[in-house]
């Protein structure tokens, strides 16, 4: 493993350790619910809010799900990762 790989997973790592557990809810979610996309869950969300049809009940604020989603996005697209290949949740 080059020092540069090794420097990325370890930021990977320190991300995912701070997350809080409505980010991997939303992280868990995005992979079994929305097939690993977040514009499907965001669009499922924004869906919600306006009263449309939407796929899943989500029990945080959606303002604040949308908020974190783009916090998590931001990073999986910043570092080449999909967090949902690091975050388990925890029974």
């Amino acid at each position: 493993m080059t020092t540069e790989r090794a420097d990325a997973g370890k930021k990977v790592r320190q991300f995912v350790d701070a997350l809080t557990n409505q980010e991997r809810m939303l992280v868990v979610l995005k992979r079994e619910l929305y097939e690993g996309s977040w514009d499907e869950m965001l669009a499922d969300l924004k869906a919600r809010m306006e009263g449309r049809p939407y796929i899943f009940k989500l029990a945080q604020r959606i303002a604040d799900d949308l908020d974190r989603i783009e916090h998590l996005k931001s990073f999986e697209r910043e570092n080449d990762v999909d967090l949902g290949d690091f975050v388990q949740m925890t029974p």
